[in-house]
């Protein structure tokens, strides 16, 4: 899982696209992001703000990057662009469709001075559509895809935000591993350079794989009424005398150990039954069980159980828990900000704390001077306030 040598030009902002080539960085790719010359990525400015002045969110998700300042709506900027394109793997841009055109800095454009390049856009909606131009945000994109619907208990019920943007980060993975798809083909010559369309909303569908059979066939999955969504017992959130408890006692095993734990053989046979009467019946009896006892000495009482039961945290309480600490990819540096790093472990893979995330246009001049621009150029271009 190395990428050393690998050059992303990322035109990307805010978290999508940034989640998916920090995840290139965290591979070893020489990630360049190229900010306008004005505000810059947007996450910059957004608070809370890191001891090195950056927002968290930008500071979470440019890591190690390398940044220019460059005016893309000049003709002397885009002739920069064009010029750092001849030594790029991969060009990587998030705008609504229609920009890159506009800016001319678009695949069809991008190939005449690398017809090797993988170019990747990243959008909510995908580049076709009714949809297509349209604004949104993950919100938007979840509510499409079917997914917000399914966060309640009922139809009762309103939809519930989620903790977390899936459309953002699903579609950045999905970004990510693309890119990464296509510049393994490339080397193993079986394409050359190609142009790759991610939709934000097309990623958050492609999760729905438990609930599509049913729902392109004449169905409509309900919330609460699916075996993954609250329709069973066995696979629920129980709240406890203090805290809440995951139970997911999908597998025969898993439900007859815990039954046989808690001292509740009766409840065995009980297991994937039909019978709603009996499975709301059986709801109660395990909301009264749970309540005897807070989550922490629940998932003391079930260490070494096979029955799959475990605690629900908070964001806080997950970073201190010994199972992340044990996997070690959440770095803690004694004077930065402390980051949730690459999570795959492996033999190939860096586990050492990352680079900071650069201050805007930091690395303008090193970048140009690779690119063979010389000390004149430099001046030339930022009296005239075509890169920062």
């Amino acid at each position: 899982m190395r990428l050393d040598g690998v050059r992303v030009l990322d035109l990307t902002r805010l978290l999508p696209g940034p989640y998916a080539s920090q995840l290139l960085v965290d591979m070893g790719a020489d990630v360049v992001k190229i900010e306008d010359t004005g505000a810059g990525d947007y996450a910059r400015h957004m608070p809370p703000a890191t001891n090195a002045g950056h927002g968290a969110l930008f500071d979470a998700v440019n890591r190690g990057k390398r940044s220019i300042g460059l005016d893309l709506k000049s003709e002397e900027g885009r002739e920069v662009f064009y010029r750092l394109v001849e030594d790029a793997d991969v060009v990587f841009e998030q705008f609504r469709p229609g920009v890159v055109e506009r800016l001319g800095v678009d695949y069809e454009t991008v190939r005449e001075y690398n017809d090797d390049v993988v170019y990747c856009s990243l959008s909510g909606y995908g580049q076709n559509g009714p949809h297509a131009e349209m604004a949104g945000h993950d919100l938007n994109y979840i509510g499409l895809a079917g997914l917000l619907d399914m966060t309640r208990d009922s139809e009762d019920e309103m939809p519930r935000l989620p903790g977390y943007q899936i459309a953002d980060m699903g579609g950045g993975l999905f970004a990510a591993f693309a890119i990464v798809g296509a510049l393994a083909s490339r080397e193993l010559g079986n394409t050359g350079g190609e142009y790759i369309d991610v939709g934000l909303t097309d990623a958050v569908v492609s999760f729905s794989q438990a609930l599509a059979p049913e729902a392109l066939t004449g169905g409509d999955p309900r919330p609460g009424e699916t075996p993954l969504t609250g329709q069973f017992p066995w696979y629920d959130v129980y709240e406890a005398k203090q805290g809440y408890v995951t139970l997911a006692a999908l597998e025969p095993q898993f439900w007859t150990a815990f039954c046989e734990a808690v001292d509740r053989e009766e409840w065995i046979g009980t297991h994937m039954t039909q019978d709603r009467a009996e499975r709301e019946a059986l709801r109660e009896r395990l909301e009264t069980l749970f309540a005897e006892r807070t989550r922490d000495e629940w998932v003391e009482f079930f260490e070494g159980i096979d029955a799959a039961v475990d605690g629900v945290y908070s964001p806080a309480e997950t970073f201190e828990h010994p199972q992340i600490e044990a996997r070690s990819y959440v770095e803690r540096p004694e004077d930065g900000q402390p980051r949730v790093g690459f999570p795959a472990r492996g033999t190939e893979i860096d586990h050492g704390e990352s680079a900071d995330a650069p201050s805007h246009g930091s690395d303008t001049d090193t970048l140009l001077r690779e690119a063979g621009y010389d000390e004149t150029d430099l001046e030339r271009l930022r009296e005239s306030g075509v890169v920062l």
